[in-house]
């Protein structure tokens, strides 16, 4: 099976870079887009986010076979409800969040009797809004699909042939353990960045500016983290609080004994641990999940 018109339900960075997607990867397909936010169809409309910007998301679902849903993990739930009235039969539901428990038991609360199938294209940017989007974001990016365990094998395989169609390469996963595998790989990194750019800006006043001023790459890879989407990661965390906390609760542990390797002269602890992580670097480098040019590629380099 194949899908024949997908719809989109919110309009910012990864929805749009999903009609931006599918209308040069797969042109055929016909597409319409919903945002909540007046402004952004607009925006959408003019950038051709999606072949049509509907003024409702019922609209925009009613003759779907894919439906997509790009909204805040929060919303997912209020979202479902408020489409599903008009999801035609042997339509499937999908969504981009990046927690996927929560988001597969508010969906099957809102849609029973409607296909779920949930997916989390790791793709981003700290960017958000439908200037935002671009056509080649999920290129050579994992998206990771956490279907129930009585979804139809065929819809698995059409969502899974779609994404790779977008230059996504796929994973399939239980949603527990993506939501434990993000909080390591995304989340947790997040939470480091919006606390350290946190305390940068209590330092202000003390350091008069010296903190922005001379910022080095470290910290501008930081801020670069911090400046994404406040509702989205606010949602993110609150709905994905258990392995959140798991992770933060091992890294608290490994950060303390830093602390007294620092406080202790223990150099050898330091440098093992230094060894590791720049190992760890060298392998996403390798699986070209990243920049290996100096500086993360920028074009220019001022510290």
């Amino acid at each position: 099976m194949s899908f024949e018109r997908v719809a989109i339900i919110g309009l910012g960075l990864l929805g749009g870079s999903i009609g931006l997607a599918v209308d040069e990867a797969l042109p055929d397909v016909a597409t319409t887009g919903f945002d909540a936010d007046p402004a952004v169809r607009r925006r959408a409309a003019e950038r051709g986010l999606a072949g049509t910007i509907c003024e409702t998301a019922q609209e925009a679902v009613a003759d779907a076979d894919l439906v997509i849903l790009c909204v805040p993990v929060g919303a997912m739930g209020e979202v479902a409800r408020e489409i599903a009235p008009a999801l035609k039969p042997g339509s499937l539901v999908s969504d981009v969040g990046s927690t996927k428990a929560s988001i597969a038991a508010a969906l099957g609360k809102a849609l029973p009797g409607h296909a779920v199938i949930p997916a989390h294209p790791v793709a981003g940017t700290e960017h958000s809004g439908p200037d935002a989007g671009f056509a080649s974001l999920f290129h050579h990016r994992w998206c990771i699909l956490t279907p129930p365990a009585d979804a139809d094998p065929a819809q698995v395989d059409a969502l899974a042939a779609f994404w790779r169609a977008l230059g996504s390469m796929v994973e399939i996963m239980d949603a527990q353990h993506h939501d434990l595998v993000l909080a390591v790989t995304s989340h947790i990194p997040h939470l480091i960045a919006y606390t350290i750019v946190g305390t940068a800006s209590d330092l202000e006043d003390v350091t008069q500016g010296e903190v922005i001023k001379y910022s080095a790459g470290g910290f501008r890879d930081f801020t670069r983290i911090a400046a994404s989407d406040p509702t989205m990661w606010r949602d993110v965390f609150l709905n994905n609080r258990d392995a959140v906390l798991e992770v933060l609760g091992r890294f608290s542990e490994d950060l303390t004994a830093l602390q007294r390797a620092i406080r202790s002269g223990d150099g050898d602890t330091l440098f093992d641990r230094f060894t590791k992580t720049r190992a760890i670097r060298r392998s996403i480098i390798e699986q070209g999940q990243d920049d290996a040019r100096p500086d993360f590629g920028r074009k220019d380099h001022d510290d």
